[in-house]
């Protein structure tokens, strides 16, 4: 795992795994909401065996996860108004997965490593990040499977 972290430059990721920024658009968008952001985003990210990327969401922008390399990985989405958790994998054989803005995701590699760009539109800015483990547990979304905060 030391190999790979070095070999692409990652970083720790607050929500688990690692992570490097490869993209950021210079062109600025204006959301709805009146925030200016990039108008994309592109990270690698990498989970290793042990690594889970924990319960988070992006609220404002849409999040594409790409299938780079390793073995599949399994995405979990779940909304605020869901009763449960959705499970999706991605792999060489399905390598593209959607999750919409304000959805909470939690991620994990279903073996050695998996590696993964994300790509998020309007671009990412940690000020719209937020772990669901910050939030009163009165709060989180009812069926939340939480072996994934």
């Amino acid at each position: 795992m030391d190999s790979l972290v070095a070999r692409w430059r990652l970083q720790p990721h607050p929500e688990g795994g690692w992570y490097r920024e490869v993209q950021r658009s210079s062109i600025q968008v204006t959301r709805p909401d009146g925030q200016q952001r990039s108008a994309i985003t592109t990270v690698l990210f990498l989970l290793g065996a042990e690594d889970v990327s924990r319960w988070h969401c992006v609220h404002g922008g849409d999040e594409i996860w790409t299938f780079l390399s390793g073995v599949p990985l399994s995405l979990f989405q779940h909304s605020d108004a869901a009763d449960g958790s959705h499970e999706q994998v991605i792999s060489e054989d399905q390598p593209l997965a959607w999750v919409p803005a304000g959805v909470w995701m939690a991620a994990r590699s279903q073996g050695d490593y998996s590696l993964v760009s994300c790509c998020v539109g309007p671009g990412f800015s940690f000020d719209d990040f937020e772990m669901l483990r910050d939030r009163a547990r009165s709060e989180w979304p009812k069926g939340i499977d939480e072996r994934l905060i």
